[in-house]
């Protein structure tokens, strides 16, 4: 049964269309990309950080980092969300500061109705403040000496760290570009101090010898608990060790406290000021501050004395600490997850409560908690899932805490929503010693079951690193973009790994390597045993230690991998010990001793070459990508150099070293991120998924050379551009989107008018110029016949497709065949007379063959001389009128107008 359109049906088609062509070119970037995971997208992830809330509890300040990708760094900036303003059900979150540096550090007045904050604008050295209801931000202080750490001291008075200022010493030194890299004579000693915002005085409250660290206040401001450094390293050498002092800000008496203990760190006093709690570090050999894991103690004020809290975990404290009144909340370590857990303080006593949390157990971190214990913000994800933003209401009853009204606060990385996330889970296997083992396995996009995959490892850092159920995407592992590549990426807790117990963690010790080995080896047959991985398409990725690791296994297991991509590894143990910035720390922790130390007959330097791949790597045939920063010193910078000179003069394995001048041991340009990621990419693409092509390095994309090829891809009949059907040359036609129109790739041209008219007068060798001059009737009677022929719907443009093109059309016709390009320059609005006077002196045609140009993307089709040649008609109502620009047209850049003469006007048509 036919059917027949009313004018009211074809109004909305026509509006429809319009639509959506007007969004045809987002539409198919989306389609394209929608679903594909990008560097930049990785590197470009939004995270909440410096949450404060205000002390009402109805606001929160916080922070978000932004790439500059033209100052190539990363940056951030200040907002504010309204726990007291919804708009559609949502909280009110309003973008403070934006701007090319980075304001950091906020937290509310005692009145709630100012933010101060920190900025690295100025050189940094001022406090800031603003005001929530708007405003500028205004210039509070400037602290000559810089300024970090701030905090509240009492009503109008912050406590701050900042210094002396420079010596006279320092002044007279002479200046060059020399590095003075350790002097144990001078120091730039931290100071705390006291500021008061009315006076704007600035008071020194402690004067120490040693730079202060980390410090807490109590909540009454009467005491202050400060660490301090002894070593010129700022904490990082394993002698000597720091010292911990309790003062009294009324009589100024101090004294050195938490003698004996590991690291102790995260100070923060009880709501009734009689103690604070903190952590520290329980290792066997805590001499070189080894490894181990975190517990949690209690300081009573009154008694001078501090007590172990009975956590009832053996694995201690893994994600920290929340003071909430005298109770606290702990994140406990739990290999790949952590579990939140309540301690209530009951005189020298505490009785553990669970959190539960329904499907976020184990994946919840806590942000911050309102001073009155009444609110708390935490960040909730997996490794599947991006990070959601929580505000929840506390209520303590009978000695348990509820977590009521969880609401999400704010939405972040919203383009994620449209990228296919891969499949997660923790799996478990039997490694070294007979232990179980755990790492986070990600599954390949379209997975099926019996089918086999290739396996990336991505191995993590430390060794006390760990990866957990939680989202980890960043520029040194990034599974989702190989998930998309159709493979596996296995991140294996080996042992050694943090957020395990004391005995997983230090079992590496005087075995370096040794079980690490075994339980990545294990791991890798644990997948294979289960027919889900190819081991023809194995490789290897990491960063630090996880680099450390990847080489070793490309050492022992010379002909398992087919691609390895290490970054800031060592090779060389000799050498790391005395240039690495905590070698002594950590080499004498897992190794045992100096490389020159003979204890009980046993001799450390051959450990030392023993367990350096550099004295071996001549087993290496794994293609290897080596990366290293410049000013790398935890892994020294030179590891780098002597692990690819060792590839190189062997030459057993291609080898690709890149050196980023500039950088510490985490790359921070945006830059190198991005050129660490796409080529490590690259270099899987071509070991490991074979699926990189060749690429001719003396060709140009976008020179003349190019473009002839890619007009020469396009279809032609006999010569002549355009497609044979039923015999008859016809226009070639594109699509803009999956499931869309289609656009002639050209515009009509002499002979494809011509085999319908056969009256149509061609000159010789004008057979592929656009056909011009053509009368409505026509171009009307031509597109008939089209359709009669091919049984196809083709059409002109319609208006609202005409508008998006000749927006186009502008933003290229200048540099394409126009009057602006026959100039030769930017010619201006009063030069067109004259030169359109000097082009009547032209014998030859200034309308060309079409596709003379390079082509221009509309949607997903590459289309030719949208932006000049001949102009091109479209249909509005039951005119046709034109758009875009022939070759003697001005492209005005300050009037989008454009009159042509009809001699000069084409058409390219529309398929439905």
């Amino acid at each position: 049964m036919k059917t027949t359109l009313t004018q009211k049906d074809n109004l909305v088609l026509a509006i429809c269309l319009i639509a959506m062509f007007f969004y045809i070119d987002l539409i198919a970037q989306e389609q394209t990309d929608e679903k594909k995971w990008r560097p930049e997208d990785i590197i470009g992830t939004e995270y909440v950080s410096s949450l404060k809330f205000s002390p009402n509890g109805n606001m929160m300040v916080w922070t978000k980092r932004k790439p500059l990708k033209e100052k190539d760094k990363f940056v951030t900036d200040i907002y504010l969300t309204r726990l007291d303003m919804k708009k559609d059900g949502k909280f009110r979150t309003f973008q403070l500061t934006d701007n090319e540096e980075s304001d950091h550090s906020p937290f509310f007045s005692k009145d709630n109705e100012t933010i101060y904050f920190l900025s690295s604008r100025e050189k940094g050295k001022k406090l800031w403040s603003m005001s929530i209801f708007g405003g500028e931000a205004k210039k509070v202080h400037e602290f000559k000496n810089g300024i970090s750490n701030v905090r509240w001291l009492k009503d109008n008075t912050l406590a701050l760290i900042s210094n002396e200022g420079k010596t006279l010493y320092e002044e007279e030194t002479k200046k060059d570009n020399t590095q003075v890299i350790e002097d144990s004579l001078h120091w730039k000693i931290n100071r705390l101090y006291s500021f008061d915002l009315k006076k704007k005085e600035l008071t020194r409250l402690t004067d120490n010898k040693y730079p202060v660290s980390q410090y807490a206040i109590s909540k009454n401001g009467k005491y202050l608990v400060t660490g301090h450094t002894m070593s010129l390293h700022y904490g990082i050498d394993a002698n000597p060790k720091p010292k911990y002092y309790l003062q009294n800000l009324e009589t100024g008496k101090r004294t050195e406290i938490l003698k004996g203990l590991q690291t102790p760190n995260r100070f923060e006093f009880t709501e009734d000021n009689n103690g604070f709690y903190f952590m520290a570090v329980t290792s066997s050999d805590p001499e070189w501050r080894g490894a181990g894991i975190s517990e949690l103690y209690y300081y009573d004020l009154t008694s001078r004395n501090y007590t172990k809290v009975d956590l009832q975990w053996k694995n201690g404290v893994g994600g920290g600490t929340t003071v909430v009144g005298n109770n606290i909340i702990v994140s406990l370590a739990n290999g790949p997850t952590r579990t939140l857990a309540l301690y209530v303080k009951n005189g020298n006593s505490w009785s553990k409560k669970a959190i539960e949390l329904g499907e976020m157990n184990d994946r919840v971190d806590i942000l911050t908690v309102q001073e009155k214990g009444s609110k708390a913000a935490f960040v909730y994800s997996t490794a599947s899932k991006p990070p959601q933003y929580y505000v929840t209401d506390l209520i303590t009853k009978k000695g348990n805490l509820q977590w009521n009204n969880q609401q999400v606060f704010v939405e972040l990385n919203k383009k994620f929503k449209k990228r296919t996330k891969a499949k997660s889970e923790i799996i478990r296997w039997i490694g070294a010693n007979g232990d179980e083992v755990n790492g986070m396995l990600y599954y390949p996009k379209n997975y099926e079951s019996g089918k086999k995959y290739p396996l990336i490892l991505s191995i993590h850092g430390g060794p006390t690193g760990v990866d957990r159920d939680t989202w980890s995407e960043r520029w040194s592992t990034y599974p989702n973009i190989y998930s998309d590549k159709g493979a596996f990426v296995l991140k294996p807790n080996y042992h050694g790994s943090g957020n395990h117990s004391q005995e997983f963690i230090e079992s590496i010790k005087g075995h370096y390597y040794d079980l690490e080995m075994i339980d990545i080896i294990n791991g890798i047959n644990h997948l294979n045993e289960q027919g889900m991985i190819d081991m023809d398409k194995l490789g290897a990725m990491g960063w630090s230690n996880g680099a450390i690791l990847v080489t070793m296994l490309t050492l022992r297991y010379p002909d398992m991998f087919k691609a390895a991509a290490p970054g800031a590894g060592d090779v060389n143990w000799t050498s790391d010990f005395g240039t690495c910035s905590f070698g002594v720390r950590f080499d004498q922790s897992y190794f045992g001793g100096a490389p020159w130390d003979d204890v009980a007959g046993k001799t450390y330097n051959e450990t030392y070459i023993l367990k350096s791949p550099l004295f071996e790597i001549e087993k290496i045939k794994t293609p290897t990508i080596i990366f290293h920063g410049s000013e790398d010193r935890a892994v020294p910078r030179d590891q780098g150099w002597e692990y690819y000179r060792g590839l190189q003069q062997v030459g057993k394995a291609p080898v690709r070293f890149l050196w980023f001048p500039g950088q510490p041991h985490g790359l921070r340009k945006i830059t190198h991120q991005l050129r660490k990621m796409k080529e490590e990419i690259a270099w899987f693409d071509k070991y490991l998924f074979k699926t990189d092509k060749p690429k001719n390095e003396a060709f140009k994309k976008d020179s003349p050379l190019a473009m002839l090829l890619e007009i020469d891809r396009t279809a032609k009949h006999n010569g002549f551009y355009g497609s044979n059907e039923n015999g008859v040359l016809i226009p070639e036609l594109v699509k803009i989107a999956k499931d869309s129109i289609s656009i002639g790739r050209f515009e009509v041209t002499n002979a494809q008018y011509g085999a319908y008219d056969e009256s149509h007068k061609i000159e010789s060798g004008k057979e592929n110029h656009p056909v011009v001059g053509l009368d409505k009737e026509k171009i009307k009677a031509y597109i008939a016949w089209l359709n009669q022929k091919t049984g196809k719907a083709y059409r002109l443009p319609n208006a609202g497709e005409a508008k998006k093109l000749h927006q186009k059309a502008r933003k290229i016709a200048a540099k394409e065949n126009s009057l602006n390009y026959w100039a030769g320059y930017n010619i201006t609005s009063d030069e067109v007379p004259h030169l359109k006077e000097k082009i009547k002196e032209a014998k030859e045609n200034l309308i060309s063959s079409v596709g003379k140009f390079k082509c221009t993307r509309v949607g997903k089709a590459d289309i030719y001389d949208l932006g000049g040649n001949a102009a091109e008609y479209f249909e509005d109502g039951n005119a046709i009128k034109s758009y875009g620009y022939s070759a003697y047209d001005f492209v005005d850049p300050h009037n989008s107008e454009c009159h042509t003469d009809a001699k000069n006007i084409g058409f390219r048509l529309i398929m439905e």
